[in-house]
């Protein structure tokens, strides 16, 4: 086996918890073979014991079959600290005149989880925060139809940089921004985080208190991207009652810990369905959220009932929270989920 060889074999051995393996994240700082023995050096920036443990195992078992009894492997990880967190280091963030980063993420799609970030974006706005909006799922972007434009596209100023555009009160990037409606995502790994990063860096966002990051579901490049770009402040988890969707929260929950970002706490999405009568009905189960933030010792922010006003007024471009909570039990549980969120973000 060659050093090339060698190479294209730790490909194949993944980041504990991600799609993406150890050598597309930089962390294979040297590999060689010499006279049948491999060299292998890596470097890891984490405070998690099992997650080195992990990965120094997975590279003997790829790499000891292929070398046998007369050849030898040494692997070599130099563990180091990662960046702080936002919030858990009392640091600054990464992006200048931002003071709190909080990502929205959900296990899976279809909780509810855009729909979310944009009515709490609203209603923190509404409560005299500066907030921007960063819609980071690059193939099914839906903050600009939310928002009511859908028709705008950004400019840049005189430093290059993307002027994001504003509504409600909000300053918003979008992938959607930069594509006409029928037009496909088409992008592969390595662009995808370009983008994420870009959209990071190179966004003239200008003075914001919060900037909340619509991820997209799941626990693949782009969230990991994320984590190794800025510092965020803690993640919200979006979730439903039933235990199908319970098990997917609890991956991105496991997901971000892995990577040292505090969970400030899970929104139950679709909680319950209340009749004209007062009366609730749980179509998708019922406790689910409270018990698993029990278990994971974090607290349940809120919960979002299952009305058509919410999907209604988001294909209009006029998110519910826009609605005076005293109008709207809607938007009053927007509202509420927004107040705990920046009680427990402080």
């Amino acid at each position: 086996m060659t050093s090339d060889d060698l190479r294209k074999a730790l490909s194949k051995v993944k980041y504990p918890g991600f799609s993406r393996d150890i050598i597309s994240f930089g962390l294979v700082k040297s590999s060689e073979v010499t006279d049948g023995t491999a060299h292998v050096q890596l470097q890891i920036q984490t405070k998690d014991p099992k997650i080195p443990q992990q990965i120094f195992q997975d590279c003997h078992a790829l790499l000891d079959p292929i070398f046998g009894e007369s050849g030898k492997v040494i692997i070599e990880i130099d563990v180091q600290d990662p960046p702080s967190a936002g919030a858990a280091s009392g640091e600054s963030t990464a992006i200048p005149g931002v003071k709190k980063i909080i990502a929205v993420g959900s296990g899976k799609g279809g909780v509810g989880k855009s729909t979310v970030s944009s009515n709490l974006a609203i209603a923190l706005s509404q409560q005299g925060y500066k907030v921007g909006l960063l819609d980071c799922d690059l193939y099914g972007p839906s903050v600009p139809l939310m928002f009511g434009v859908e028709n705008h596209q950004p400019h840049a100023d005189d430093q290059d940089r993307i002027i994001p555009i504003e509504a409600h009160g909000l300053k918003l990037m979008s992938m959607g921004f930069l594509l006409s409606d029928n037009s496909p995502v088409i992008v592969r790994g390595p662009l995808a985080n370009r983008y994420t990063q870009q959209f990071l860096q190179q966004v003239a966002w200008g003075e914001l208190d919060i900037l909340i990051i619509d991820l997209p579901p799941g626990t693949g490049d782009i969230q990991l991207t994320l984590v190794q770009t800025v510092s965020l402040d803690g993640a919200v988890i979006v979730t439903t009652p039933q235990e199908v969707a319970m098990i997917d929260a609890r991956k991105a929950v496991s997901m971000f810990a892995k990577v040292n970002v505090p969970i400030l706490g899970l929104v139950e999405n679709m909680a319950y369905f209340e009749c004209d009568h007062g009366e609730r009905y749980h179509l998708f189960g019922q406790g689910g959220a409270e018990r698993e933030c029990e278990r994971i010792k974090v607290p349940l922010l809120g919960r979002i009932p299952l009305v058509p006003i919410i999907g209604k007024r988001c294909d209009g471009g006029e998110p519910t929270a826009l609605l005076s909570p005293s109008e709207s039990k809607a938007s009053a549980a927007f509202h509420d989920t927004a107040h705990a969120l920046i009680n427990h973000v402080s």
